[in-house]
């Protein structure tokens, strides 16, 4: 007695996908990642701007000088690298009102400047060191 035994078929072929899904996530997280780096350009160009200026470091120059601050946080005295605000210079002028934050080894703080631009020289209205843990100070004054 013979068994019979049935041909072996083979499965049928997968489906190939068309790839569409792959694609367009590929191009979304593209447009994502894109968009990311021309916003973070954006921040670094104006922060480097800002940052750049005479009456930023002229403020951190007097922050850094300041006995009143180093007493404060200690020494060094070292800027953070977020700023907010605005700094506007022309030929004829300009004006400024911003804020910065600033650590030492004993603490931290928040500096405030706003000044316009007389003569080719910044004159500061404000400058103030608002520390962490105590009142602010007025580094205008002595």
């Amino acid at each position: 007695m013979t068994t019979y035994t049935p041909p072996v078929v083979p499965p049928p072929p997968q489906q190939k996908s068309s790839g569409c899904w792959k694609w367009g996530c590929i191009g979304c997280v593209s447009i994502l990642v894109f968009g990311a780096l021309c916003i973070a350009a954006v921040v670094i160009f104006v922060f480097g701007a800002i940052k750049s200026s005479d009456v930023y470091r002229g403020a951190v120059h007097r922050v850094e000088k300041d006995p009143r601050v180093i007493q404060s946080i200690g020494s060094p005295v070292e800027s953070g690298w977020w700023l907010t605000g605005n700094v506007h210079v022309n030929d004829r002028g300009g004006d400024a009102d911003f804020s910065f934050p600033v650590h030492g080894p004993k603490g931290k703080g928040m500096v405030h400047a706003v000044a316009v631009r007389e003569s080719g020289n910044w004159v500061y209205s404000e400058l103030t060191f608002t520390p962490s843990n105590g009142p602010p100070i007025d580094l205008l004054k002595p």
